[in-house]
């Protein structure tokens, strides 16, 4: 449901080459308005990625719901797979074949509002959305503090780690400080005799955008720094708390604490890595892989530099929005507030709204804390618990225009301090150059 396993947005030259075939496939999936007949009920498309077949039922049931008690108005499911879903939002939308409601990464939210794709909520439900969720679900899903859509799916990052392994190595509990991290990752490190790693200290991973991006910026924001200035034009990496996290993760690969060549999703789930950071969808797929291992798992707050330090850590999220060319605003919004604001009895005969359900049904959180204190409650998962209390201090991801590329281009700089490519100055020059060109673009 997250952001894992992705690959950076599309250019517009990829969009340019995409568009003949994407137009096909477009036309074949137009949306439907009814027949236009008098007293036809309207037909609103909603585009998400919820492509598996857990996803798709799981959207399926409160849809179907809308649909069985609703006939004015209906709604119907798309999906394409996440590395897919922006490229498809922006050819639709050139070809006039867009969906009446998106589900968009919030990383997107302001490229797709240059792009004219997203429209803005209407006053009385933009104060409903900031009354009703946490203000970085809000901020994640806003534009110069115009709202744009309902938060939905909300990941806050923290601190994975394998209570056995920290036992084996006389260390009681998760660390709580860099220091307590540093010497931890070293101390649960092993190697067989002729060097080989077979146990990770702290699993630094190069798998994907937001798997090296995210760890990263949760370690960063857990430091007091940002990625981008307060205007978003220019990166804010080269300060003492980037440094401080560059060089942190530096020397943790130079000791041989972190190999960032290894899947780390596989060697963690195997007991082959003894920490990580990582977003909270990842608890549900660990308990399936791992089985009765799974009780191994503990989950702590991303630790800060010093004892004392105020916590904080990254956020991400999802967002549903109706679309500018939607002939139907009112009824996709009306949808949209029936989905992510009524609330309903829910399991354990607690309430909350249908959106909040549907996330924990499959293992993830919203921004509404309420809900999600009210549906993970007794015999709930306790390694959910510090990604909710996270939601209260989280600092969402830089969303400005540029921000797809931005993050592409962090990780590659990212990637080449890791491998020894560059030092620590050199990968804060190169980040300098390239995302500042890329953030202070004139749109």
């Amino acid at each position: 449901m997250t952001p894992a396993r992705r690959s950076g947005g599309p250019s517009r030259r990829q969009i340019a080459l995409a568009l003949p075939s994407a137009l096909l496939a477009a036309g074949c999936a137009a949306p439907h308005h009814g027949s236009g007949r008098p007293g036809d009920p309207i037909v609103l498309t909603l585009l998400s990625h919820y492509a598996s077949e857990a996803l798709k039922e799981a959207l399926r049931g409160p849809v179907d719901e809308w649909n069985a008690t609703h006939d004015r108005v209906k709604v119907r499911t798309e999906a394409v797979e996440f590395t897919d879903l922006l490229t498809t939002f922006m050819v639709r939308q050139a070809a006039g074949r867009g969906a009446d409601i998106l589900h968009p990464y919030c990383l997107w939210t302001g490229q797709l509002v240059r792009a004219g794709v997203l429209r803005p909520a209407p006053p009385e439900l933009a104060q409903e959305i900031r009354r009703g969720y946490g203000a970085a679900a809000v901020d994640a899903a806003s534009v110069d503090g115009t709202v744009y859509g309902y938060p939905t799916e909300a990941q806050t990052y923290a601190l994975y780690y394998n209570k056995r392994l920290l036992r084996a190595a006389g260390l009681d509990g998760a660390p709580r400080t860099w220091r307590e991290l540093e010497e931890a990752a070293y101390r649960t490190t092993r190697r067989d005799r002729y060097g080989n790693t077979l146990v990770q200290g702290f699993g630094l991973s190069a798998y994907d955008d937001s798997t090296t991006v995210g760890q990263t910026l949760a370690l960063l924001h857990a430091a007091g720094g940002t990625f981008v200035s307060a205007d978003g034009r220019s990166t804010a990496l080269d300060s003492p708390a980037g440094r401080a996290v560059f060089g942190l993760e530096r020397r943790l690969v130079a000791e041989g604490a972190s190999d960032p060549g290894v899947n780390v999703y596989q060697a963690f789930a195997s007991g082959r890595v003894a920490m990580t950071v990582n977003a909270g969808w990842w608890t549900g797929s660990l308990r399936t892989v791992m089985g009765r291992d799974y009780r191994d798992v503990g989950v702590a707050p991303v630790p800060v530099p010093r004892a004392g330090d105020a916590p904080a850590t990254l956020a991400t999220g999802f967002l549903l929005g109706v679309n500018a060319a939607s002939r139907h605003p009112r009824a996709a919004w009306e949808f949209l507030r029936w989905l992510n604001t009524e609330k309903v009895r829910a399991r354990g005969g607690s309430t909350a709204t249908r959106m909040s359900a549907l996330q924990v049904s499959v293992g993830s959180l919203t921004g509404r804390a309420d809900d999600m204190r009210a549906l993970s409650g007794r015999g709930g998962d306790p390694n959910l618990r510090p990604f909710l209390d996270a939601l209260a201090y989280a600092v969402p991801e830089p969303n400005g225009p540029g921000a797809q590329q931005a993050k592409s281009l962090l990780r590659q700089n990212i990637e080449a301090l890791w491998t020894g490519q560059r030092s620590v100055d050199e990968m804060l020059r190169s980040v300098r150059r390239q995302v500042d060109q890329e953030v202070s673009r004139s749109w």
